[in-house]
C-alpha cells in the first residue's frame, strides 16, 4: 500500500508579507518621491487587500490521500470520498497555467476540488495512480 499523502498550505507565508511590504513601499515612494496623488494610490492598493485577508486570517488548506479516500479541507469547506465512488480524476490546465481537478464519481456527479488545497499536481497525480484510480489530463479547457 502507497504511503498517505499529506499537504496543507497556509494563508500567512513569508512570501505574501514580502510582496505587500514591497508593493506599499513602491506605492509609498511614488506618493513620496513622485508626488503621486493618494486617491491614484488608493486603486492600486485596493488590489492588495486579499493579500491583506489572507495574512490576517491564516486561512488553512489541504489535502489528504489515506489508504480508502481523498479528503481536503479549504477554510470552512470540506469533504471527503471514498476511492470506490470515484470513477477518475480529471486534471484540467486552464490558460494562466494552474491545474483544476475534479473528482468524477461513478454516480456521473462532479466534485471540483478547491485550489488552494492542492498539492503540485504532478505529486497528487502520481499518489492517485499509486492507488489505482484513473486519472485524465486535459489542457487549456475554458470552462
Amino acid at each position: 500500500m502507497p504511503e498517505p499523502l499529506r499537504f496543507e498550505r497556509t494563508g500567512r507565508t513569508r512570501r505574501t508579507a514580502l510582496a505587500l511590504v514591497a508593493v506599499w513601499a513602491a506605492m509609498g515612494a511614488a506618493v513620496l518621491v513622485l508626488d503621486a496623488a493618494l486617491w491614484v494610490m488608493a486603486v492600486p492598493a485596493l488590489f492588495t487587500l486579499p493579500a491583506v485577508w489572507d495574512l490576517v486570517s491564516d486561512r488553512r488548506a489541504g489535502l489528504a490521500l489515506d489508504e480508502d479516500r481523498i479528503r481536503w479541507h479549504a477554510g470552512r469547506a470540506e469533504g471527503e470520498v471514498a476511492f470506490a465512488r470515484i470513477d477518475r480524476v480529471r486534471f484540467d490546465t486552464r490558460l494562466d497555467l494552474t491545474v483544476k481537478v475534479t473528482l468524477v464519481l461513478h454516480s456521473g456527479r462532479k466534485i471540483r476540488l478547491p485550489q488552494e488545497s492542492l498539492p503540485p499536481w504532478r505529486r497528487l497525480e502520481a499518489a492517485l495512480a499509486a492507488r489505482g484510480l484513473r486519472t485524465e489530463r486535459h489542457h487549456f479547457a475554458l470552462f
